[in-house]
């Protein structure tokens, strides 16, 4: 739904694929998070910094001075060297896309930082320290933050970046199942208007784009980075389970069609291109997220999660013909998975300031 210019604040939400300053994520620690797979995490998390600090720096909080110690190790063991910052910073779990702040661009081309409040996605209760993540991401960036708080109670609005997805242009995507059902509310008595007024204000929004339901197995109850994701100006690639005795071959079809009906922020349609997703994925006899829209586009990079599937090249090489000016990089994803979440989830970045 469009809302009026005179609502909008003058911010914009840069897309992904715009220039970063930097990555920010944090190193792994709460070994529940991969019930009897921890070991190889860590070594995970250092191919990632590899990957993407050969592009941009990469920032990485550490829970503790040990942590500091044993990321630094690992880092090093993978050739990991230049381009890392470490920081001391206790948290309680390491999905950034979601504990961390949000980077939007003023008039003038400095960055604000949009500083949500997080409540362990209305579900775990381990995640004061997560809360003071953004405060400290704003003082290391030496960056403004801000801090929305709703109209009708004062309150600071809950908010997770997996839940939302922009053009840089003004069009949002999110889903009814994250923000509108009544399962792990995340700020009660919100309505899809209030939600529309709220992305107008604090990220410039002017189109919003509502599609349904998220992917099975997800535990944040309907984020969108695990199923439709802008690539470029007017295209999304949306996962679609094809096999109709899947679980996630309603709800993908579903949003498929909202997509193909959908305009931008423009009046434009959609280019929509359909990602699959891969075999069922399982741990601990639990369907896992498995699916290969939670990449991270960075600096003349993008990171794609892979599986261990017959349609992982499909997804690599279709990831590629969108994004021809970037290397497409598939990080092995099974074992993270296991933490119900994958590379787009862990990562946040900052927006490079354009003066």
């Amino acid at each position: 739904m469009a809302v009026g210019s005179a609502q909008l604040r003058p911010v914009r939400w840069p897309a992904e694929w715009e220039r970063h300053d930097a990555t920010w994520i944090s190193w792994p620690h709460h070994k529940p998070d991969w019930p009897g797979k921890f070991a190889p995490i860590p070594w995970v998390y250092a191919e990632i910094a590899r990957v993407l600090a050969t592009h941009e720096r990469v920032e990485i909080l550490c829970h503790s001075a040990a942590i500091r110690s044993s990321a630094k190790q690992c880092l090093v063991a993978h050739g990991v060297t230049k381009n890392v910052r470490l920081h001391l910073c206790p948290s309680d779990r390491t999905w950034l896309r979601d504990s961390a702040p949000t980077g939007v661009l003023r008039r003038d081309g400095s960055l604000e930082w949009v500083n949500w409040a997080f409540n362990g996605w209305a579900k775990y209760p381990n995640h004061k320290r997560d809360q003071t993540i953004g405060v400290f991401i704003a003082r290391a960036s030496r960056t403004q933050r801000g801090e929305p708080l709703r109209p009708d109670t004062g309150a600071r609005v809950v908010l997770e970046g997996g839940g939302v997805e922009t053009d840089g242009r003004g069009t949002m995507l999110v889903t009814e199942e994250w923000l509108l059902s009544r399962v792990q509310v995340r700020n009660p008595g919100m309505t899809r208007a209030d939600y529309e007024a709220l992305f107008a204000r604090e990220l410039g929004i002017r189109q919003t784009i509502w599609l349904g339901q998220g992917c099975v197995g997800d535990d944040t109850h309907g984020h969108v980075d695990d199923i439709a994701r802008f690539v470029a100006p007017g295209v999304v690639v949306v996962a679609h389970e094809r096999d109709s005795d899947d679980a996630n071959h309603r709800r993908s079809l579903d949003n498929v069609k909202r997509l193909k009906r959908a305009r931008d922020a423009r009046g434009n349609r959609l280019n929509v291109v359909t990602l699959p997703f891969p075999r069922a994925v399982i741990g601990n006899g639990m369907r896992l997220p498995a699916s290969y829209a939670n990449f991270y586009i960075a600096n003349g990079v993008v990171i794609a999660p892979t599986f261990n599937d017959p349609a992982d090249q499909v997804a690599l090489s279709t990831l590629a013909r969108l994004m021809p000016r970037r290397r497409v990089i598939g990080i092995h994803a099974v074992d993270l998975v296991l933490g119900l979440g994958t590379l787009h989830c862990l990562t946040q970045q900052q927006p490079a300031r354009t003066r």
